[in-house]
């Protein structure tokens, strides 16, 4: 059986479009995911940085964040993000929650970290503010387990 592989592996190798062509058509026929990604930033007081989206009716207030865009990486969306809708310059620290809340999209949450204090709010935000723990509005689930993941990692460090 291993001299059949081996033979089968050797033809593919001389013909890559054999092996190429079929892969094509199977990722053609995939489900296509829309990804979304958030920043958790927390300031030296504990405080964690929520913005008033313009979009968002239901749960205005929420974590800076957007989609990622094509052959984007998520961790780079998000420090676009940060970059495009408040001026801060964020480092991505790590993933800390990944939820697949629909059928086609999965969202994942960043601990991120600024260099720098919020700018002028592009046109998608409102508002923002740096609001304790216990005293955060009413968010989206995601978000509320994305605040609660960020803080449990920090706890554990």
């Amino acid at each position: 059986m291993a001299v059949v592989i081996r033979q089968f592996a050797g033809f593919i190798r001389r013909y890559p479009l054999l092996i190429r062509l079929p892969y094509i058509v199977y990722r053609r026929f995939q489900p296509r995911y829309t990804i979304g990604v958030v920043g958790v930033l927390i300031n030296n007081s504990g405080q964690i940085l929520i913005v008033e989206h313009v979009l968002h009716p239901e749960n205005p207030w929420g974590l800076p964040g957007g989609w990622i865009g094509k052959n984007e990486e998520p961790a780079d969306a998000v420090v676009r993000e940060l970059k495009e809708e408040l001026q801060l310059d964020a480092t991505v620290k790590n993933v800390i929650y990944i939820r697949k809340p629909s059928r086609n999209h999965i969202d994942i949450a960043f601990l991120c970290e600024a260099s720098n204090t919020v700018g002028t709010l592009s046109h998608e935000l409102l508002d923002y503010q740096w609001v304790a723990p216990d005293e955060l509005p009413s968010l989206n689930i995601f978000h509320k387990a994305a605040i609660n993941s960020a803080l449990n990692n920090l706890h554990r460090s």
